[in-house]
């Protein structure tokens, strides 16, 4: 091989040699550029600031955003407290009252008549009206007027509720007089405390509510509460309110039937759904001689023939007479 050949290999060494060099660095150059691009801030969306560094779109970061705009639901403990909060003291209610670092003025008391209780060092107070957190600082207060005690901390719990009552009379299985555990329930909650309307009591239920001392009468029917799905009619019991469950309307049979006496009248009930309710009649009985008393509105009995399709109202009185033949 000649001079010039080996020359031109060298020459050719140099030039690949370039050439690779100049591959690298080009591939070096994208990369930087691609990270340049990425560490660039992104444009804000809606509800985002265009300024300043943008938080990663992490699961957690969204976790984070979802909590902070739509907080949890209180739990079971919470709800309780909201509710202890709103709770107010009345006549006849026990409570217990502690002071922090001062264990010998615990006081358990009930609430007197006009709502008041004696408490130690600065005697009776009027907590009537009041919630537990109330109550707590009033009687701080009057720690702290009377000098007992610099910086008193209070706290009053309720033992036993006595003041929120709801008075239940009539046809039902317990009637009496019945706490209301919040400070209001349904209809449907009290009566089933009482163990629910009796077998003769009516299906209509009359409420004497007591709304800041105005006295109104609301007639409830109780199947239409379920049967008709109006809700409105399962109305809210307050303390002072009177539930009273009427007996309910009956009607009379007599004569020649299997089982005479007085039996519960059902809506749109008709002769022959009352003779039933009596066992039928005997073999002696007439047909014919089916007649129903009937009072009126000027409290008279009048004596009408019966068919065995004509409707009975409350109070009638249906005799069988015997047959002739």
């Amino acid at each position: 091989m000649g001079h010039q050949d080996k020359n031109y290999f060298a020459s050719n060494s140099k030039l690949r040699a370039l050439s690779w060099a100049a591959l690298m660095v080009a591939l070096i150059g994208t990369s930087l550029c691609a990270a340049a691009r990425d560490t660039e801030p992104r444009p804000a969306f809606a509800g985002q600031s265009s300024n300043g560094p943008q938080a990663r779109d992490t699961p957690q970061a969204r976790n984070s955003s979802q909590a902070a705009n739509n907080p949890s639901p209180p739990n079971a403990s919470e709800r309780r407290s909201v509710a202890a909060t709103r709770e107010t003291l009345g006549a006849g209610d026990s409570i217990r009252i502690t002071v922090f670092q001062n264990p010998d003025l615990t006081t358990e008391a009930r609430l007197s008549q006009a709502g008041a209780i004696v408490f130690p060092l600065i005697g009776e107070v009027a907590l009537s009206g009041l919630t537990t957190a109330e109550a707590g600082s009033r009687i701080a207060d009057q720690l702290k007027r009377g000098s007992f005690i610099v910086n008193p901390q209070v706290a009053v719990s309720i033992l036993q509720v006595r003041s929120r009552q709801v008075h239940v009379l009539g046809q039902l299985s317990r009637p009496g007089n019945y706490i209301l555990e919040d400070t209001a329930s349904r209809l449907t909650d009290v009566l089933t405390l009482a163990g629910g309307i009796s077998a003769t009591g009516a299906d209509t239920v009359t409420v004497l509510t007591n709304r800041n001392g105005k006295i109104e009468r609301v007639q409830i029917d109780v199947p239409a509460i379920f049967h008709g799905g109006d809700p409105s009619q399962n109305i809210q019991i307050e303390n002072g309110d009177t539930i009273y469950v009427e007996r309910a309307p009956v009607f009379y049979i007599y004569g020649e039937v299997q089982r005479a006496g007085a039996y519960r009248l059902e809506p749109n009930m008709i002769v022959m759904q009352a003779l039933s309710l009596g066992s039928g009649l005997t073999p002696r009985a007439s047909e014919r001689g089916i007649g129903i008393h009937r009072r009126m509105a000027n409290g008279k009995f009048v004596k009408l023939d019966a068919k065995l399709t004509d409707p009975i109202l409350a109070d009638d009185i249906v005799f069988v007479k015997e047959s002739l033949f």
